[in-house]
This record gives C-alpha cells, structure tokens and sequence, in this order.
C-alpha cells in the first residue's frame, strides 16, 4: 500500500501523461528533490518495481517523466 507523498505521487502518474517534476510537485503539494525521490522509490521492488520513464522534451528541454502501465 503506498501512502504519503508516495501515494499521491503514484495516484497522479498512473494516468500516463508526461509530467515535468514541478507540475508534479505542484500538484501533489511538495519539493521537486521529494518527488523526484518519489519516482525513484516507484522503480524499487519493495513499492512496485514500477516502469518510470523520464526523457527530455523536445519543446522545453525539460525532463519529462511517466508512468509507464504495467
């Protein structure tokens, strides 16, 4: 069960969508070091070993992240 700022996290990306890490942390209410550290935990088996994607996107230059369905 993921609860917190991990769940929150989690709850918004399971959409799919590309998502830079301050929309993220705007919607979800925290830091960009947090969330960032969120999607990291996302990747671990212990939370999921769920399939984040990050990439740069092509009209920013920003990186891009997702939440790939598993």
């Amino acid at each position: 069960r993921l609860t917190g700022q991990l769940g929150k996290v989690f709850r918004l990306m399971e959409d799919g969508k590309f998502r830079t890490l301050r929309e993220i942390a705007d919607a979800v209410g925290g830091s960009e070091a947090g969330v960032s550290a969120r999607l990291r935990d996302l990747r671990k088996d212990k939370f999921g070993a769920h399939l984040v994607v990050g990439e740069r996107s092509s009209v920013s230059g920003l990186w891009i992240y997702r939440l790939e369905a598993s």
